[in-house]
């Protein structure tokens, strides 16, 4: 009995747990069945809203339908899609209910998560629709656009077309508007990069991109034009844009004043401080002369064949100091290595025969033309160190090398490239006469066993070995006795114009002495005993003083298309760390970052008169005369003054407007009287401008006409 008992209470153990189960399987049917009906709700209610879908778009298809979601079509087995889109505002509550009977008896044999799932997808297209979707919803295929109401093309909608009454005045405005910025865009064109279109020129035998010769004459000073024997400099002058002189930069000696021509630095910055200097880093020297110049690891900055290399154009670089180092790896296309002895005339030739290279013919076509010819003439300077800058040797040679530039201007019209290319002559500095009554004996000065290197010449720049204000005091009372040098301290008192301070390889302590006078040791240069047997100094002519003194003064003269100012144009004089960025703005090259400042166009000061250009009066009997060279002085003619550092032997003292004189500028023909008294202010400046700029644009406006 007792199992008996335990069967039954088992019995009813199974009874209330099989009663339970069904009573919770009931109540997740009756869940299921009310969450199916919210489902259905869901949708139907969706249903009513796709009716207006055909407002925006074509209507839904059934093979769209089946392409979205193939479950869809199983959920609505009965439903037709045009009734979806098309028919009443809505069902009848009547019809909604038999429709939910028909989707729920449908449905009883399905998982119940399928159509949770199922109608959460339509959900989510119709959210789609209404633009809450994410982006690449955004890109499904052309079935689904049509499905949620994309439309594929717009209509336009035809509207009234409306007359509008223009104001002859406001049509007048735009074209001087439209004028203007043509204008404008024409006085800019030159500014751009070689990467930039280039505008060609035809010279009626080839095209030529732009183009630029850059000449230097080592050692011309400024006054030298003044002398009557260079015809072709003077008509450049006349002809072109100038100052009445150019800075050079401190100090006025060649290497550091060419290398700053093509890099637009301070000797400070570029690193070549002197033609001859101690690194105290490299633990070695330089020497200008020597070898080891040229390596590469002297020169700092980026001279402008490395520029134009670098942006694509060719390059012709004859005999410039520095060309022959391989700067930051890069070679002018055409190297010509130093020769001294080279004649002058071979030197036109050589630059005609980098002009005759085929250029531009078509986009297949090699350039082998070079855009950049910089050229190197040190006759002047060696003649001017020789003989002395007044020697009648040096007037010959003056003329020897205007006549060599009279031959390439000569071969520029030959070829119809007047017009066509732009020719820059520079010089590096000047030139002042040495006399044996102007020397210093540097032994006088300083105990040479002191010092552990010396730089420079003929200022001097000083390493001392033991404490440097020692020697600087020393130095300094002297220079007071003298008067004939200057002492200065690298980062005490050099002065600021020079720029002569940040840089390793400048020494700690400069004598620097005054123009004309020279300074030596007993080894190079004994300067009692010379006296004392007559003896004269050598070099004849010096230079590497202060470069504002207006013997160091150079020249620079410009004359081409993007030269084309007011003949006798005459600019404020400038410093020779500006040549790069003009050079640069010839030839549309975009300039490393430099010292320098002006740009193109070059805007001048004022006109000089016919009479200012001294340079233009050729004296045919000056020029014969000086081809007849003279010999050394006779020491009877020397002076025999003691070894006083007295001189005996003044240095001509040319003031600024000794050396260039300005004439008046002729007052412009008046033009006559407009009454404005009519005009707003703004009127009336629009109209001064018009007439400050009316010139420009004639030039302009005939520059259109000739094809240009």
């Amino acid at each position: 009995m007792q199992l008996s008992a335990d069967v039954v209470s088992k019995s009813d153990d199974n009874d209330d747990e099989i009663g339970q189960t069904s009573i919770s399987a009931d109540i997740n049917a009756s869940g299921n069945e009310l969450l199916r009906e919210e489902e259905i709700d869901e949708l139907l209610m969706h249903k009513k809203r796709v009716k207006t879908f055909d407002r925006i778009g074509p209507p839904i298809d059934a093979k769209s339908l089946e392409n979205l979601s193939p479950k869809h079509s199983n959920i609505l087995p009965s439903v037709s899609i045009s009734e979806t889109c098309s028919g009443s505002a809505g069902f009848a509550r009547n019809e909604i209910r038999s429709e939910k009977s028909r989707i729920f008896k449908n449905e009883t044999s399905r998982d119940d998560g399928q159509l949770v799932v199922e109608v959460e997808e339509r959900i989510l297209m119709e959210k789609n629709y209404t633009g809450s979707s994410s982006d690449e919803e955004e890109s499904n295929e052309p079935a689904e656009q049509r499905l949620l109401g994309v439309p594929g093309k717009k209509k336009k909608k035809k509207g009234r077309t409306v007359p509008i009454s223009v104001n002859p005045i406001y049509f007048v405005a735009i074209l001087l508007f439209v004028f203007l910025g043509l204008f404008f865009w024409k006085k800019t064109w030159s500014k751009r990069t070689v990467s930039n279109f280039q505008l060609l020129k035809n010279n009626g035998t080839a095209p030529f991109a732009p183009t630029t010769i850059l000449i230097s004459l080592d050692g011309f000073r400024a006054d030298f034009l003044d002398k009557g024997i260079t015809p072709r400099l003077g008509s450049m002058v006349k002809e072109g844009v100038s100052p009445p002189y150019m800075r050079p930069s401190f100090p006025s000696v060649t290497f550091p004043n060419h290398y700053t021509l093509v890099t637009g630095l301070y000797p400070e910055s570029h690193g070549i401080v002197g033609n001859r200097f101690w690194d105290k880093e490299l633990k070695e020297e330089f020497i200008h002369t020597g070898p080891s110049a040229l390596d590469p690891k002297w020169w700092g900055g980026e001279p402008i064949w490395v520029t134009a290399e670098k942006q694509g154009m060719k390059t012709a670089i004859h005999m410039w100091p520095g060309s022959e180092a391989d700067i930051m790896d890069v070679k002018p296309t055409y190297l010509d290595n130093y020769d001294g002895k080279l004649p002058l005339s071979q030197k036109a030739d050589r630059i005609m025969e980098l002009l005759d290279m085929p250029g531009y013919v078509n986009d297949d076509t090699t350039l082998t033309r070079p855009q950049l010819i910089a050229a190197y003439v040190p006759n002047v300077d060696a003649d001017c160190h020789l003989y002395g800058p007044e020697s009648n040797e040096v007037l010959a040679t003056i003329h020897e090398v205007d006549s060599m530039l009279e031959k390439v201007f000569v071969g520029l019209e030959k070829r119809n490239l007047t017009n066509i290319v732009n020719v820059v002559i520079v010089s590096d500095h000047g030139m002042a006469t040495t006399d044996v009554s102007r020397m210093i004996q540097l032994e006088d000065l300083i105990d040479l066993d002191q010092v552990e290197h010396i730089d420079g010449w003929p200022l001097y720049g000083l390493h001392p070995k033991g404490e440097i204000n020692e020697m600087y005091g020393r130095l300094s009372t002297l220079a007071e006795e003298n008067g004939n040098f200057k002492v200065y301290l690298k980062d005490s008192n050099m002065p600021e114009r020079f720029h002569f301070s940040n840089n390793h390889r400048i020494a700690p302590l400069w004598v620097v002495p005054n123009t004309g006078w020279a300074i030596a040791t007993k080894k190079e240069f004994d300067v009692k005993e010379s006296i004392q047997r007559g003896i004269q100094y050598h070099p004849r002519g010096l230079h590497g003083y202060d470069n504002e003194h207006p013997l160091m003064r150079a020249i620079f003269i410009a004359k081409g298309p993007f030269f084309k100012q007011v003949p006798n144009s005459i600019l404020e004089p400038f410093q020779n760390i500006e040549v790069y960025n003009i050079i640069c703005d010839t030839l549309g090259l975009e300039p490393l970052p430099n010292n320098g400042t002006m740009r193109l166009p070059l805007v001048p000061t004022h006109q000089n008169g016919s009479e200012d250009n001294k340079s233009m009066k050729f004296n045919p009997e000056l020029v014969s005369a000086s081809m007849t060279l003279t010999q050394s002085i006779p020491s009877s003619e020397m002076p025999t003054s003691s070894g006083s550092m007295s001189s005996s032997t003044e240095i001509p003292k040319i003031s600024a407007t000794e050396l260039h004189e300005t004439a008046a500028v002729p007052e412009a023909s008046k033009s006559p009287e407009i009454d404005t008294s009519w005009m707003s202010e703004k009127q009336k400046e629009l109209l001064e401008w018009l007439r400050a700029n009316a010139d420009d644009m004639k030039s302009w406006l005939k520059d259109i006409a000739a094809g240009n």
